[in-house]
């Protein structure tokens, strides 16, 4: 299997963050879903993707090739959303399209203008007058005009209502549908993430908690709910435990371990969600 992105071993200091030793591996045609809290570190990690910052150490593969020693050809075929994309407010649509073009040697009009027809949008509206929905459409018609093979979207559907963030989904659910094409998409709405990825890559604090296949992680990972007065019993081998007055939850990897260590006859053990576990493995305790 061919992977369109590799990150390995990947470092980056600041003065008050770093990430520390990230390896992420996206095979061609899946879809990889980044999530963790805010600050945890899922924008950094995009933006020493697309050199925006160098990083320490490590290396990034895009294509098989260096991130940095390529960035030209590489950003030639990666179409780029950013949660807040960045336009001349005051011009339209249409000049924008035309402005963005110039920067890519495979613009296509016609694709462009096709993605504004199907998303409703008129190349003479002006920027700033556009819904903040009409804006991320504009932003990923712009992503999809020069035929990119690799799409990067950090918090796409953040602040959009659920039927513009179903819309985009099923955007990014069609361009999939080439198998030597890939998407990375970063959010804190673990229900898109859950919808659409083949794979998740959880970061918290700088670090990489896990990366691997959707259906695995939710599979093998349970969420166990018990009596608080037995919570010493199992306390050593659950994750992110939450106490009440009257009960306690928890999560484990992998509940056949955990079931061949333990009675499990009075405890419930749930179905986890991309949410349960995100809340669980990165809440500070108090």
């Amino acid at each position: 299997m061919e992977n369109i992105l590799e990150v390995i071993n990947l470092n980056k200091r600041f003065n008050s963050f770093a990430l520390s030793d990230i390896n992420i591996t996206l095979p061609k045609g899946y879809i990889m879903g980044f999530i963790g809290a805010n600050g945890a570190g899922k924008t950094t990690t995009i933006k020493l993707i697309m050199n925006m910052i160098r990083r320490d150490s490590g290396k990034i593969n895009i294509f098989g090739k260096d991130n940095i020693k390529y960035e030209i050809p590489i950003k030639n075929k990666i179409g780029y959303v950013h949660e807040q994309p960045i336009f001349y407010d005051d011009l339209t649509v249409g000049w924008t399209g035309n402005f963005a073009g110039k920067f890519y040697s495979d613009w296509d009009d016609e694709k462009f203008n096709e993605l504004l027809e199907k998303f409703c949008i008129k190349k003479s509206q002006i920027v700033k007058q556009l819904s903040k929905g009409t804006k991320m459409k504009t932003a990923l018609a712009l992503a999809l005009s020069h035929k990119p093979e690799l799409l990067i979207l950090d918090e796409p559907t953040s602040g959009l209502d659920p039927v513009i963030r179903d819309e985009l989904l099923d955007i990014l659910m069609e361009f999939i549908q080439n198998e030597e094409h890939g998407v990375f998409f970063s959010s804190h709405i673990t229900s898109d993430i859950e919808k659409i990825a083949d794979y998740i890559t959880l970061i918290n604090e700088g670090r990489i908690i896990f990366s691997e296949e959707k259906d695995k992680i939710l599979n093998s990972w349970k969420l166990v709910k018990g009596d608080v007065r037995k919570i010493e019993e199992y306390k050593d081998d659950l994750m992110g435990i939450k106490i009440s007055r009257t009960g306690f939850s928890g999560i484990v990897e992998d509940i056949e371990s955990f079931k061949s260590r333990h009675d499990v006859s009075s405890l419930v053990i749930d179905r986890t969600t991309l949410d349960d576990i995100l809340i669980h493995l990165t809440k500070k305790e108090n």
